[in-house]
């Protein structure tokens, strides 16, 4: 089974890698906060005061960013009913599958491609009692083996920099139903100088991935009958998230790059909402 969704040696080597660091206390510190568990970014100033008390008041605040990082992408679905049906594609330890079920009372999907994900996430789920409507699967995004047109609406949250943006929206605007919408938060390279730029290497050496450039996603996107409604530039409010990071007991490193790469232009953080036409 393993090998018929982790088809390539690239996404064999991504799914050994989120496999494999099961312990970093970047993720599992953050969601024992509140017991939501997030692998993705935040975004919106934080409070300096917690620079002043014990480190747990930084882990909080951390927290709190990235969990607004997630509502904010959950505004950004639209209209979603409690009988409607929703994908969650890269769903990491499922804490925001788990948010958008609390907000919207729907059924929710989540894929990825690492098992230990998926069974942290579906224990989840079982511990809140809603394992019937939130579940996660053992698949790959570009494969997600749905029903044609079964899905009002569609996430990516940090996770498209791992596939092929034609392969993944082709598969999205097949799920998708007419007038569905899918909504991406990602980091993406300035076209003129992301691609050169030594701080974007970094990253992409650091989490094994393949940084797009802002382009390629609304050519990906107009070639798959998905129309953005709305982009947000999320660079200047995802920047007091590393820089608090930075300054935490979770740091792993990775923070100077990041920072570096917004600060010098050649890293977006771009939120894009479209509808399939």
């Amino acid at each position: 089974m393993t090998s018929t969704i982790l088809r390539t040696d690239f996404e064999k080597s991504v799914a050994a890698y989120w496999n494999t660091h099961r312990n970093d206390p970047v993720n599992l510190r953050l969601g024992e906060v509140d017991d939501l568990y997030h692998h993705h970014y935040g975004v919106g100033p934080y409070d300096p005061s917690v620079l002043k008390g014990p480190e747990q008041r930084i882990i909080g605040e951390l927290h709190r960013l990235e969990s607004a990082q997630a509502d904010l992408l959950l505004d950004h679905l639209g209209p979603v009913g409690p009988d409607e049906l929703i994908l969650d594609a890269g769903s990491g330890r499922g804490g925001t599958s788990i948010m958008a079920h609390q907000r919207f009372g729907c059924e929710v999907d989540g894929l990825s491609i690492s098992e230990y994900q998926v069974g942290f996430a579906n224990d989840q789920a079982a511990r809140r009692g809603i394992a019937e409507r939130v579940r996660f699967h053992f698949r790959n995004m570009l494969d997600t083996r749905l029903p044609s047109g079964s899905r009002q609406a569609i996430w990516t949250n940090e996770t498209t920099m791992y596939v092929d943006l034609g392969d993944l929206y082709r598969e999205f605007a097949r799920v998708l139903g007419f007038g569905g919408r899918y909504v991406c938060i990602t980091g993406c390279a300035n076209d003129v100088t992301g691609l050169r730029s030594k701080a974007v290497s970094r990253i992409n050496e650091h989490y094994t991935c393949d940084i797009h450039p802002r382009s390629a996603y609304f050519r990906a996107l107009a070639d798959n009958g998905l129309v953005p409604i709305e982009v947000v530039d999320l660079t200047a409010a995802t920047i007091p998230y590393w820089q608090l990071r930075a300054r935490s007991s979770v740091a792993t490193g990775i923070e100077e790059a990041f920072l570096t790469a917004y600060q010098e232009g050649s890293f977006h953080y771009l939120l894009i909402a479209a509808d399939r036409i």
